[in-house]
């Protein structure tokens, strides 16, 4: 058994982390952190863990929560992570990131996007960008793992490998994706309440969006040159669920050549299913999965390829990665503890 802390536990994210976690055959979760509900018992934030939670809500900043654990998860805003991961690090503890502070391995990037100084370089370069479809192999390795976030996977996955086996023109990559509401995260803002979102449909952070850079630093190093894309996020009245659209320029007029490297690359991954062409999944079907779900198709007539790639933003977009990463890390069968199953309807 390790013993496990959430620090930002009471958003989305964090409860996403500790319900897995609870059922995790090799987990034990030792504490709770909490910028909002310090003293309060994590089963009255939340009352779907009675009886199963059995934790006091302590302050994200109590030494005791990173002390008592061997794995610490960081389900912090953007900007708050660099300190805690130093201290986690200090003390021979295993981080996971949720927010985006380790993330961009170019300082400079991150200080454009996100307006903040991000970590010292020393620290920068100990992080091991987590997703495990690609670097599978450097997670079981590092003690830092950036966690990616929902809209990259949903792109990265889709694209790495027909950019990696060059099948795409890299200069015409148009990213169209659709989140539900949960990605805001679970603070009061007027644009998610739900009067304001149930029968809406909207473009939000167009054009610079903070995932681009991420989606293009992950592209760029599949196809081994620069990779611009155009990236569009839209809000759509869901609670949770995932969708992206991705037009490209084929550099093949054969399905089954796309549908061979996807196999390829993916037959053996617990966690991605391929359809087979004129089919194309639907964030139903991955609602409370740890699954991304990609389908295609060519398009002869307009000499483009269609790729449709979904997830749940709150699991394999968020915490059911970030638990993925855990197991590598600590050297548990990859699927442990993350649900196959979909909750339907």
């Amino acid at each position: 058994m390790i013993k496990v802390s959430v620090l930002g536990a009471t958003g989305y994210t964090g409860q996403e982390l500790v319900r897995m976690l609870a059922q995790h055959p090799e987990v034990e979760v030792v504490g709770l952190g909490t910028q909002s509900y310090a003293n309060q018992a994590y089963a009255d934030v939340y009352p779907h863990f009675r009886q199963i939670v059995d934790l006091t809500c302590r302050e994200a900043n109590d030494p005791a929560l990173i002390e008592q654990a061997d794995v610490v998860f960081l389900a912090l805003p953007h900007g708050l992570s660099v300190p805690y991961a130093e201290k986690c690090l200090a003390q021979g503890k295993k981080v996971v990131d949720l927010g985006a502070d380790f993330r961009l391995k170019n300082p400079e990037v991150y200080r454009a996007w996100y307006k903040k100084t991000g970590p010292a370089a020393e620290l920068l370069q100990q992080a091991v960008y987590g997703l495990p479809e690609i670097n599978r192999e450097l997670i079981k390795k590092t003690k830092l793992v950036a966690n990616p976030g929902c809209y990259p996977t949903t792109a990265i996955l889709a694209l790495y490998p027909l950019l990696k086996e060059k099948l795409l023109d890299p200069s015409f990559l148009i990213i169209d994706s659709k989140s539900g509401v949960s990605g805001a995260g679970r603070s009061l803002k007027v644009g998610s309440l739900y009067s304001e979102v149930n029968e809406d449909f909207k473009v939000y952070g167009l054009p610079h969006h903070r995932h681009a850079p991420e989606i293009e630093q992950e592209l760029s190093a599949a196809a081994g040159e620069e990779i611009k894309v155009s990236f569009t996020p839209h809000l759509v009245p869901l609670t949770r669920g995932m969708m992206s659209t991705i037009y490209t320029r084929p550099l093949t007029a054969e399905a089954d050549k796309i549908k061979e490297v996807y196999q390829e690359y993916y037959s053996e991954e617990p966690f991605i299913r391929i359809y087979p062409q004129g089919e194309y999944p639907h964030t139903k079907w991955v609602q409370g999965t740890n699954f991304c779900d990609l389908g295609f198709s060519l398009d002869l007539r307009t000499g483009r390829l269609i790729i449709i790639s979904v997830i749940d933003n709150l699991t394999k977009g968020a915490s059911g990665q970030a638990i993925q990463n855990m197991n590598l890390m600590c050297g548990f069968e990859e699927t442990l503890g993350l649900p196959k199953v979909a909750l339907f309807p």
